[in-house]
């Protein structure tokens, strides 16, 4: 997807990175390199910070139809819905959209439910692989 959106190790140390303004303690995901996008501070100083791993369904909802460009998907092959999950991260109390885990349906999942981040895959073709995160929940990451 996006270069620093999140780490490249596996496992637990798979994180999403955001950026936290040194002046406010603001954090935003995706991360800023520029400014504090809060409006009440001046702040400039941003630090990259590993997010909370874990969070909690805030919402879901399966995606039935396919995505215009720039999502990448070959328009030969029949579209399989995929699940939209948003989550609140614990730690931050800011809520990050991203697929859920392949095999985990929308009958899976419930508001309220405790999730966590994986790496996963977005597309891939001969030669690279795009990576991403999804959400899984805990239950079944044991």
């Amino acid at each position: 997807m996006v270069a620093g959106w999140f780490t490249d190790a596996e496992g637990p140390d798979f994180r999403l990175l955001g950026t936290r303004c040194a002046a406010c303690s603001s954090v935003f995901f995706p991360r800023e390199d520029s400014f504090c996008r809060n409006p009440g501070c001046e702040g400039g100083e941003l630090e990259e910070v590993p997010l909370s791993r874990r969070g909690h369904v805030w919402s879901y909802t399966d995606g039935r139809y396919r995505p215009p460009a720039p999502y990448v998907s070959d328009p030969h092959v029949e579209w399989e819905p995929s699940v939209l999950v948003a989550v609140e991260l614990t730690a931050e109390r800011m809520v990050v959209l991203g697929q859920a885990a392949p095999g985990v349906s929308t009958a899976d999942l419930a508001v309220g439910m405790e999730v966590e981040v994986v790496p996963g895959v977005l597309n891939e073709d001969a030669g690279t692989t795009w990576t991403t995160w999804h959400w899984r929940p805990v239950e079944v990451a044991e």
